[in-house]
């Protein structure tokens, strides 16, 4: 039993549930288009996810404790390094254009994580910017780099999904916010520390209303969509509500990183 519970802390740790979200929502963005299935940009987006979460999260701890680097981390470290080897081949199977683009998200993940500027933070410490970021290189990663490479017109669909894909990502790392409250650096001025734990809540349920209404804007309208789209508020509102500094940490770095997969399960299904 403690066996199955550290390789699942692994599986949590080293990035992989996480890669699985972004697969889903490069998997999402094709269905909503109706691109057939390219392996090579839903494989560079999930690998590419590894290299660069697990950068960000143990850069800093590996260069300062070379010495004394656990047995987990090590696995990680090799798992980033099969995972480099993986999002390289990929890279070189997709079009120039989604290269060149992707490159631009790279940039902007690296702007994330190391300081650009003398004495100055990497942007992971600039006051209130985090969510931002992260959230536009989630939409750059799944949704722009799937289109591009498809050579799909980007036309209103496109701009509405955007703003869609952008809420949907800034609400949950609302949660995660609200989640790690008591252990964020006052600096970072998350928005919970801003304005609150109720007024954060209250936030993310209001942003939830144009994510599920701009659906009725598209051109191209799938009503079963408005469906699995009204399900997937309901979700993740509940996860929002019952957010709170006390929940386990697989609350968010499991059940909260879950929901873009069970969302495209249930475009699967049905």
């Amino acid at each position: 039993m403690i066996r199955i519970q550290a390789l699942f802390d692994f599986y949590l740790k080293s990035s992989i549930h996480v890669a699985f979200s972004v697969y889903a929502l490069v998997r999402m963005t094709q269905f909503m288009f109706e691109i057939p299935y390219d392996k090579s940009i839903a494989f560079f987006s999930f690998f590419g996810t590894i290299v660069g979460y697990n950068f960000v999260k143990y850069d800093a701890l590996a260069r300062a404790k070379k010495r004394m680097m656990r047995n987990e981390l090590k696995m990680i470290a090799v798992l980033s390094l099969f995972s480099f080897v993986g999002v390289a081949y990929c890279f070189f199977q997709l079009q120039p254009i989604t290269q060149l683009v992707s490159v631009g998200v790279l940039a902007l993940t690296m702007l994330y994580t190391l300081p650009f500027f003398p004495n100055r933070k990497n942007a992971r410490n600039w006051a209130g910017v985090k969510i931002y970021i992260v959230s536009l290189c989630w939409v750059g990663v799944t949704l722009v780099l799937p289109l591009i490479n498809a050579h799909v017109d980007l036309g209103v669909d496109f701009y509405l999904k955007c703003v869609q894909r952008f809420i949907l990502i800034f609400v949950l790392i609302l949660i995660f916010e609200i989640i790690d409250l008591a252990n964020d650096d006052p600096h970072l001025q998350t928005v919970p520390q801003q304005i609150g734990v109720k007024r954060t809540k209250i936030l993310g349920l209001l942003l939830l209303f144009p994510f599920y209404f701009l659906e009725f804007f598209k051109t191209n309208f799938i009503q079963k969509q408005l469906v699995v789209n009204l399900v997937l508020v309901v979700t993740l509102s509940l996860f929002l509500i019952f957010s709170n500094t006390n929940r386990s940490k697989y609350y968010t770095s499991f059940w909260v990183e879950s929901i873009p997969v069970f969302w495209w399960l249930m475009v699967v299904f049905l």
